[in-house]
C-alpha cells in the first residue's frame, strides 16, 4: 500500500488509517487541489469502491490541507476542524480501487472559525460527487 506522502501530514490532523488525500496539488486564494488514490485497505472503501462517507471526507482533507497548508506559510501550528453540516451533496458515481480522484474546494465565505466550502470530486475528468460544507476550526 503507498502511504500519503509525508508532506501531507504535516498539512492535516488526520492520521492513518483515517486519511482521505494523498497530495496536495495546489492551492492559492480561489482553489486548492488535492488527489487520492482509492486503495482497498482504505477505511471508507467497501465493495471495490470508496464510499459516500469517504467522498465527504475526502472534501473535508481537501479543505484541512489548504487551511493547513497557510497555517505553515504563516508559521503557525496546524489547527484541527470539523465538519458541521454538509448541504446538497450529489453523488453521481463511486471510484473504484485503482481510481485516482482528484478534488477541488472552494472557499464561499470565512466567518471567524466558520468556513463555507463548495467541493467537486472528479475521476477521469467526470463529476462524480459534489457539496457544500461548514466547517468550524477549533481555535488553539
Amino acid at each position: 500500500m503507498t502511504l500519503p506522502t509525508q508532506d501531507i501530514l504535516t498539512l492535516i490532523p488526520q492520521r492513518w488509517p483515517f486519511i482521505m488525500v494523498d497530495t496536495l496539488i495546489s492551492s492559492n486564494d480561489e482553489a486548492t487541489h488535492t488527489t487520492l488514490l482509492v486503495q482497498a485497505e482504505n477505511v471508507l472503501v467497501s465493495d471495490g469502491v470508496l464510499t459516500e462517507a469517504g467522498l465527504v471526507e475526502n472534501i473535508a482533507q481537501t479543505a484541512a490541507a489548504r487551511a493547513g497548508y497557510i497555517a505553515r506559510q504563516l508559521g503557525k501550528p496546524m489547527q484541527p476542524g470539523f465538519i458541521g453540516a454538509v448541504k446538497n451533496l450529489e453523488v453521481y458515481a463511486l471510484p473504484k480501487v485503482g481510481d485516482t480522484i482528484e478534488t477541488e474546494v472552494k472557499i464561499e465565505n470565512q466567518i471567524f472559525d466558520v468556513t463555507i466550502i463548495k467541493g467537486k470530486i472528479t475521476c477521469k475528468g467526470v463529476t462524480i460527487a459534489q457539496c457544500e460544507m461548514k466547517i468550524f476550526i477549533q481555535p488553539q
